[in-house]
């Protein structure tokens, strides 16, 4: 497994641990952090091992408080886009991955961390948690897809109102909002609750999974009839190998065993 500066990875029962792994900068996303965490998402892409991906923060403080602040101060109008485009690649890489991504956050999911926990498939929060987009403090507003996944999960009167006042929510109340599915009462918990969850999606069929994350992203789409994705992913999870074996499985009343073929 490749060594990582600002990651942890660890794989387990096909279950792949990332851990953002900058204690002392309450886990701050800089551009190194990120594109480490490109490549350990693309490896996900790469492999038919890893069953789910659980992403975390060292620590109980943070999950990721943020950009770093200090590469941020150094960003101006010629390069910002850039900036944000190559944060939003990386998170929708996260979205789009037919592996399911879950979020374990323990502390201060803010700004970037927000962000991070949104572009995941799930959120299971610990009690410690506290979600925000704070940008407008800076004098700018989240750039990494915030905008768009915050409205999502909680609707467009709240998303602005806590964008626009900078506030920060605790796991129940984001729990109460839909940010978050499940709360647990410590970090360790999250974790397992994390991994319980996708050790139950590791029974199912594997390509039924991935175009379940593509029919539900094209909700979001303006540019994809999301009715027709879902037809078409229908119709080619029709043609697996895993879908005569559940269906077989189901009437010889077994469980069945999926191959992702």
């Amino acid at each position: 497994m490749t060594d990582y500066e600002n990651l942890l990875l660890s794989d387990s029962e096909g279950i792949l641990t990332i851990t953002i792994n900058r204690e002392s900068k309450l886990n701050a996303l800089n551009q190194q952090t990120l594109e480490e965490l490109r490549n350990a998402i693309q490896s996900v892409y790469d492999s038919r091992d890893i069953k789910g991906v659980i992403i975390t923060g060292a620590g109980e403080k943070a999950f990721v408080a943020g950009a770093d602040i200090k590469e941020l101060s150094q960003v101006n109008e010629m390069n910002a886009r850039k900036f944000a485009e190559n944060g939003q690649e990386i998170f929708d890489m996260i979205e789009n991955c037919h592996t399911p991504v879950v979020a374990a956050v323990n502390g201060f999911a803010l700004g970037g961390g927000c962000e991070l926990s949104m572009a995941c498939h799930m959120r299971v929060s610990s009690l410690n948690a506290k979600f925000g987009q704070p940008e407008v403090n800076l004098g700018v507003i989240p750039g990494y897809g915030g905008t768009q996944r915050l409205t999502q999960l909680v609707g467009k009167g709240k998303a602005l109102e806590l964008m626009m006042t900078g506030d920060l929510i605790g796991a129940s109340e984001a729990k109460d909002l839909g940010l978050v599915n499940h709360l647990a009462d410590t970090p360790h918990e999250a974790i397992e609750k994390s991994r319980e969850i996708l050790a139950k999606i590791s029974e199912k069929a594997p390509i039924a999974i991935g175009l379940v994350v593509d029919s539900v992203n094209a909700v979001f789409s303006n540019e994809q009839n999301g009715y027709q994705i879902e037809a078409n992913s229908f119709a080619s999870c029709c043609g697996s190998s895993d879908f005569k074996e559940g269906t077989e499985a189901f009437l010889e009343k077994r469980k069945a065993k999926f191959k992702g073929e």
